[in-house]
Parts: structure tokens; sequence; C-alpha cells
């Protein structure tokens, strides 16, 4: 597209849908919802949603972060993060006699349910996922010998099976849909007989959120993406406007990290914000452009979302009540006591 003059042609391409999904929605009231119903301290095991800001609002509520489960006393709530955990953490938190509220996705618990069902019919399962994240310890941890981890196309040279005529893949939620094919193509030409997951386990919110961002990417300039460094799909969304034809792309967590040096010799904003991002983050963005001069928003809308999950069932029981009374067998072995399996 010709360059504009300066003065009349800034404009902002602000991408629909962006920001929360139903997985984050969940799982941030759900912490609100305990706070409210029980009181502080609700212990999060792992940051509930990749969300600094998110994370920072609950703490002021009187949530309380830990990494591992062992962290928090006795006779507490722990509430496991939408990237969901593997089986050995709900037998931590039972050790620990602790309530658990179980926050994670349902579509994570899909693909763990994917793991466990392929697992018992003696599948190697291919995991496609970022080594490390969140989402892929626990999908793994449902069936560890069963899985291998494949981080993109590179790692499938190294990728060995025990019967190429009985592997299956799977994959991470959250990650850019074309990587995964790319992927998923080399791993079939490896492995002919390699059979597909019954449904596509990338989420719709990560794939419509990846869909806006390539149709304004052609456009634009400049994209910011709002979101957290360890935000997998806000991290994939950068990439995805590259690739797209952005000439550049960053991610911010907050509008006062956008360099005004990236504004130079740009004429349109691209703006979308991350799965687990709230709205008023990509309000002061919007803001922050306004005051630039980028004063024009048009909507690039790439899908209808009306996805809705209900919360977890935990949060219609009197928690503290049952967390009181795992304190109490102590003499018990911790399993058989009131609310001691509330992983559904």
């Amino acid at each position: 597209m010709g360059r504009m003059t300066a003065s009349s042609g800034r404009r902002v391409l602000l991408a629909a849908p962006r920001g929360y999904c139903a997985g984050v929605d969940r799982a941030v009231i759900a912490v609100e919802k305990a706070l409210e119903q029980y009181g502080a301290p609700v212990y999060v095991r792992h940051e509930i949603v990749h969300n600094k800001y998110v994370v920072q609002t609950l703490e002021k509520k009187g949530a309380v972060f830990v990494e591992q489960t062992e962290e928090v006393p006795p006779g507490n709530i722990v509430m496991f993060s939408a990237h969901g955990v593997a089986p050995v953490v709900h037998e931590e938190a039972e050790r620990g006699r602790l309530a658990t509220i179980d926050a994670t996705c349902p579509l994570v618990t899909k693909v763990h349910k994917e793991a466990v069902r392929f697992a018992q019919e003696d599948y190697d399962i291919l995991l496609i996922g970022h080594e490390g994240h969140e989402e892929v310890i626990g999908t793994s941890g449902e069936a560890p010998d069963h899985i291998q981890l494949v981080d993109g196309p590179e790692d499938v040279a190294k990728v060995e099976v025990r019967d190429p005529s009985k592997v299956v893949w799977l994959s991470q939620t959250t990650l850019s849909v074309d990587e995964t094919m790319e992927t998923v193509d080399a791993l079939k030409g490896k492995f002919p007989q390699l059979i597909s997951p019954p449904s596509d386990d990338i989420c719709y919110a990560t794939q419509n959120r990846q869909l806006a961002v390539k149709q304004m990417g052609a456009e634009a300039d400049l994209v910011i993406v709002v979101g957290s460094r360890n935000s997998s799909n806000s991290v994939r969304l950068v990439e995805v406007a590259k690739l797209a034809g952005a000439r550049d792309a960053h991610l911010v967590d907050f509008a006062d990290e956008i360099d005004e040096a990236w504004l130079e010799g740009v004429s349109t904003v691209g703006l979308t914000s991350g799965a687990s991002v709230p709205e008023v983050l990509v309000e002061q963005v919007l803001e922050w452009l306004a005051q630039r001069g980028f004063e024009d928003v048009e909507i690039v809308k790439a899908a209808e979302e009306s996805i809705i999950f209900s919360l977890p069932k935990e949060l219609r029981r009197d928690l503290r009540d049952e967390a009181a009374a795992l304190v109490a067998e102590r003499g018990g072995t911790g399993s058989d006591g009131p609310g001691a399996h509330s992983a559904g």
C-alpha cells in the first residue's frame, strides 16, 4: 500500500476476537469467587493464567501464588491453574491435606483425556508443544511412559517409536496453527501411519486470534500484541503477525512499554491481545496511540465467539470445612476423607 501523509493516514486495525478466552475467564472468576466464598488466603499453584496484571490484581485480593503444592500449609485450599496439572499434583494435594479447586481449562482437560485413552491403547504419543510449558508438563504427566515431546519440525528427526503403526500426535492448545501443521506434516513423512486426535487440540481462541492477526498483518506496518512473555499464545501472535507480512511486531504487557521509535514511518498499527489479557490493557494502548495521532480505529473481525464454560464444581461446596476435616483425619491415609478427590 502507498504511504499516506502522516497527518491523515494514521489508523489502528483492532483485531476481533482478542483478549480473554472462555477458559481464562472461567479461571480468573474462579479465583475471585473462591476468595469471596472462603476468604483469603486461597493458594494458587502456578500463575492462574499467564498474565502479569491479572496475577498482581488477584494477589492484592488475597490470592497466594506458589510454584509447588508442598508450599501450601495443610488445611488450606489450593487451586490448580488454567494450564492443568499432572495426576501426581492431585496426589501431592491429597498428601498435603488440601482441599482443591481445579480451574483447568476444559479444552486442556480434553487433551489430557486423549492422552490417557491413547496410552491405555498402548500408542506412542507425540505431543507437539514447548518444553517446560506448564500445559505440556501437565499433559505429559498423564502418561509419561507413552508421551514424547516434539518441539517443532526440527525435533522430528530424533523421534523414535516402538511401533510405527501405533502412533498418534496431540498438541498443546496454544500453539501456532501453521507451525503445528508443519510439524505434523514432517511427522507424517517419517511415520505414514500417524493418526490425528479426534478433533484439533489447538483451541478455538488460539486459532481465531491468529486468524484475525493474519488478516490485519498484511496491512499493518507495526503490530502490537498485548500479553506477557510467558504466555505461549501471545508470543505466537507476534510470530504470526510477522509471517503475515507486518513489517514489525512487538509484545508488551502495558502501554508504557511501547517504544515511540516503533512508530517511525508507520501509518497503520495492528493491535491485538493474547487470550489471558484483560481488555482494560488494550484500551490503555488505544489511548496511548490516540495521543500520538492514531485516532482512527477499524475492527478486523475474523470470527464470532460465544463460548462460555461453567465454573469449577468445587465452588458449589464448603471447601473450608473439607480442608479442616482433611487435617483432622491426621491418623487416616488422607485418601478417603470428604472431598479428598475433588478432581473430576
